[in-house]
């Protein structure tokens, strides 16, 4: 499968709410990094992730992949995302990110899926209280200080 078709698959699973299709992107022991609700392994569980965890509180899902860059172990694209939220406060608002994927490749499966995302401009069409996005924030900037890669940034 092309970068470009395995990524409109990809897309395409989460919007059709296709966690069967989504999880057999990704190779057996792959694991998906989310940035909201962090690592889920294995295609059970990638599955459980579209299909129950990005649904509860969320209709309509749209993605795009953007100008995809791969080697053929590493693949990059810049995305667009969003979604309806169903949460009382964001009273049906449409919260839209904009980000980049970064996936480890192996056999043309995904091992692995971490993604960089802008996600404050959509707390605020969530109409979440500034308190519970510095929160947030907080937990976004607390993980990527544990990341091994940030040590000699903390010295």
């Amino acid at each position: 499968m092309s970068v470009t078709a395995m990524l409109r698959a990809f897309c395409d699973a989460v919007e059709s709410r296709n966690g069967k299709a989504f999880a057999e992107l990704f190779a057996e022991d792959g694991v998906y990094h989310d940035v909201f609700y962090g690592a889920f392994a294995g295609r059970q569980e990638i599955a459980e992730l579209i299909d129950d965890w990005f649904y509860r509180t969320a209709t309509d899902f749209r993605w795009d992949m953007h100008e995809p860059v791969s080697d053929g172990t590493t693949l990059y694209a810049r995305y667009t995302f969003s979604y309806r939220s169903t949460l009382p406060e964001a009273k049906g608002a449409r919260a839209m990110f904009e980000g980049v994927a970064i996936m480890k490749l192996r056999d043309g499966k995904i091992v692995s899926y971490h993604e960089v995302a802008n996600t404050a401009p959509a707390f605020v069409d969530l109409n979440f209280a500034p308190e519970r996005i510095a929160k947030i924030m907080a937990r976004q900037g607390a993980a990527l200080k544990a990341r091994p890669e940030m040590k000699k940034h903390l010295e």
